[in-house]
């Protein structure tokens, strides 16, 4: 395949073996951005986990100061009562029955599912539809809550879940190629900071093994694990 002007000049700026601080790659990667839509930028964080050991997975929640840039699509799974609430709070759709038979007839439309405990008994039989497009509600991540609307409202703030990946890598978006390099690396420290947090007590040797940080299309830009 051709490679096009902006992806070499894009490359060319791109310096082979150098680790960048967080800072340098977040102007960097404004500069070699060309894409005409407002691209997602992400972070790979190579981990020295075993993920097929229990005690070494690594998951977690965090929420982005500056938000994902993307707005998210809430579907609240919840009782009548708590319809007003979970509505109040900015979820997309609410109700329960009526989005339990979308779902079963293949419909996931949406970022994220909030429920409460109550109902994840429903929504078991369904782990084959929203367990592969990780949307299946989990305690852990804040997403069965007895308090529906607080859960809303953090993830239409920037509130994302992470999980390493089998190959041991943590993938997770930071923001839009139009946020200021400030915002992205906001956003970056803190997902590095969780990340520092949540290292397994069994994880020996090199924790944070590469970091990663690049947009839809861009070339991958190191950054120091130091950072």
């Amino acid at each position: 395949m051709a490679i096009t002007k902006n992806k070499k000049e894009a490359q060319a700026k791109v310096e082979k073996n150098k680790l960048y601080s967080l800072e340098e790659a977040s102007a960097l990667l404004k500069e070699i951005t060309y894409t005409k839509f407002d691209a997602s930028v992400d972070l790979a964080v190579r981990l020295g986990v075993d993920p097929r050991k229990a005690n070494q997975m690594v998951r977690g929640v965090v929420s982005l100061p500056h938000g994902t840039g993307k707005d998210m699509k809430v579907l609240a799974l919840v009782t009548p009562d708590k319809e007003e609430e979970a509505k109040a709070a900015g979820a997309d759709y609410v109700g329960l029955d009526e989005y339990l038979e979308k779902i079963k007839g293949g419909w996931t439309d949406v970022d994220v599912i909030v429920t409460m405990p109550a109902i994840m008994g429903k929504l078991g039989p369904l782990g084959r539809v929203l367990g592969p497009r990780g949307l299946m509600p989990n305690p852990k991540t804040g997403t069965v809550t007895m308090d529906v609307a607080k859960a809303v409202s953090e993830v239409k703030a920037g509130k994302i879940d992470f999980k390493v990946d089998k190959t041991g890598i943590v993938h997770a978006p930071i923001g839009k190629a139009s946020f200021s390099a400030d915002k992205l690396v906001g956003n970056a420290h803190e997902l590095l900071t969780t990340l520092n947090k949540l290292k397994p007590t069994s994880s020996k040797g090199v924790y944070m093994k590469s970091i990663f940080m690049s947009s839809t299309m861009s070339p991958s830009i190191a950054i120091d694990p130091k950072f």
